[in-house]
């Protein structure tokens, strides 16, 4: 206990890190600012990354491997948590947000009272290689393994229900480190469509007011695995066309609807992950899969039109970009003929293996001059569990830039991607475009959706603006509060809030 009362104290200084970059290190004195008031400044970035990473280390050579009571201490610390977390610290040290500044030097010339940089003035590769090592370390100590459905026969349904159980399977075998608090029930009610002609204000009733962004549903993948514009099958251009749904998407939508081309032709993660108009949404009292119950036993049909069961009703109880986020909603949680839901409950996926495993892809990657087997291999092994081929098969057999994976710079928007798929709605995104410096671009453009306020086929299926985003680069750290530097006048404001 007193080796995880000191990882989370480490851990709890990363968070402050994220935020706010380089601060001000206690070590092990006790924190007393009416004597230290005049002394305390901000520490390096390296010197926070070198103490949070070695406390990190430190105390994972002091906690169990495994949790050997599992009924009263599961949920607490062990070594691959700790170890997997501090991967996570060096990943993000090496990332251009705290190597150099990437394209726009971030934090050049900023210094403390003793004149020592606090960000680092270049980019320093060795970062990446500690990263790699960090996370080998965790995938070598074999406890985990990617979770797959033990019961599913069908390949199909099987990538599915492993890919969505993966979130919602309490202490799955995937599980490195997760919050078991049980919070779980407000999430899931903030995101399960409404499948009953009722009045939703019932306060333990369904409020969709959590709801994936359009561009979301456009950045998983074409069912070949690669990405649908870039994919040589994939109709791209008239992805917004409404089409009658053949008997080719048996497992996803009932044949005969219609609904957008972008809804179709696409991989197994993107039905698990996403609730869509005329769509198949398995749970909410109707636990068997298509073919094998009766209609009121197999999945619902989404129908997300304003005025249907799932769409516009009133103000709290609509999806804004018309897809809903089905990954994080247990297929157990269901509502009664009253409106009154009961929820599953489950344990939020802190760190799991396919997250360590892209992380080892990515920093092995940056630390070489080209991609290697090792690269290919982690990255493959987390496609495999959502059914789709290796990278180099699939982009040679159906991207329109076959060569892509063989590169660098190429294997690094690759691995990007499959970060932000694999791990979509698990609170990993929001830090990733951070740390890759991408965050001006993806916060600087327009959320749209589809016109969830129409009725008609016709009208809802366009896609319009639902707000503007706009994001600047100060925005890349938060503000030191006014009130702390008044406080002590050797702080420095984090760049261009001043």
């Amino acid at each position: 206990m007193k080796a995880e009362a000191r990882f989370l104290r480490a851990y709890y200084y990363f968070n402050l890190f994220k935020q706010y970059g380089p601060i001000y290190l206690w070590y092990d004195q006790i924190a007393d600012l009416a004597i230290k008031s005049e002394v305390i400044d901000r520490n390096t970035v390296d010197e926070c990354v070198g103490f949070i990473e070695k406390e990190m280390y430190d105390a994972a050579q002091i906690l169990p491997k495994t949790i050997q009571d599992p009924t009263t201490w599961m949920g607490r610390m062990t070594k691959g948590a700790a170890l997997g977390m501090r991967s996570r610290v060096l990943l993000f040290a090496a990332r251009p947000l705290f190597n150099g500044g990437g394209s726009i030097g971030y934090g050049r010339g900023m210094v403390n009272h003793e004149g020592k940089p606090i960000f680092p003035q270049g980019e320093d590769l060795n970062k990446w290689t500690k990263a790699a090592e960090a996370a080998k370390m965790v995938i070598d100590l074999d406890v985990y393994k990617l979770h797959f459905n033990k019961t599913e026969t069908d390949p199909v349904l099987k990538a599915m229900n492993s890919y969505r159980e993966v979130f919602t399977e309490k202490w799955n075998e995937e599980l490195i480190w997760g919050n078991p608090v049980n919070t779980s029930a407000q999430l899931q009610q903030r995101i399960l469509p409404c499948f009953k002609d009722k009045d939703w204000s019932h306060t333990s009733g369904p409020i969709p007011e959590v709801y994936p962004t359009f561009r979301m549903a456009e950045l998983f993948y074409s069912q070949n695995g690669v990405p649908i514009e870039e994919d040589v099958n994939y109709d791209h251009p008239h992805r917004y066309q409404v089409v009658t749904v053949g008997d080719d998407h048996t497992y996803y939508i009932k044949k005969g609807e219609r609904t957008a081309y972008l809804n179709l032709y696409r991989e197994p993660r993107f039905y698990a992950d996403l609730g869509f108009d005329r769509g198949y949404w398995f749970g909410n009292g109707r636990t068997k899969d298509v073919g094998k119950g009766t209609a009121s036993e197999t999945p619902w049909i989404v129908a997300a039109k304003k005025g249907q069961m799932s769409g516009k009703t009133k103000e709290t109880t609509y999806s804004r970009s018309g897809y809903f986020c089905k990954k994080m909603v247990h297929f157990e949680a269901a509502t009664d003929a009253n409106g009154k839901a009961t929820y599953a409950r489950t344990t939020y996926p802190l760190m799991r293996l396919a997250d360590l495993y892209l992380l080892y892809a990515e920093a092995l990657n940056e630390s070489l001059n080209e991609p290697n087997d090792e690269v290919y291999y982690y990255i493959d092994e987390v496609r495999k569990r959502a059914g789709l081929k290796g990278v180099k098969e699939s982009w040679s057999n159906y991207s329109r830039n076959p060569d892509k994976p063989l590169t660098k710079i190429g294997m690094r928007d690759i691995i990007r991607q499959e970060r932000m798929i694999e791990l979509s709605f698990e609170s990993k995104r929001f830090w990733d475009v951070r740390r890759w410096k991408l965050a001006h671009i993806y916060y600087n453009q327009v959320e749209r959706g589809w016109n969830v306020h129409q009725s008609t086929e016709q009208e809802y299926y366009n896609v319009i603006t639902v707000q503007p985003l706009q994001f600047t680069t100060k925005q890349y750290l938060w503000p030191i509060r006014e009130a702390e530097l008044m406080k002590n006048s050797n702080l420095i404001q984090n760049p261009y809030w001043d």
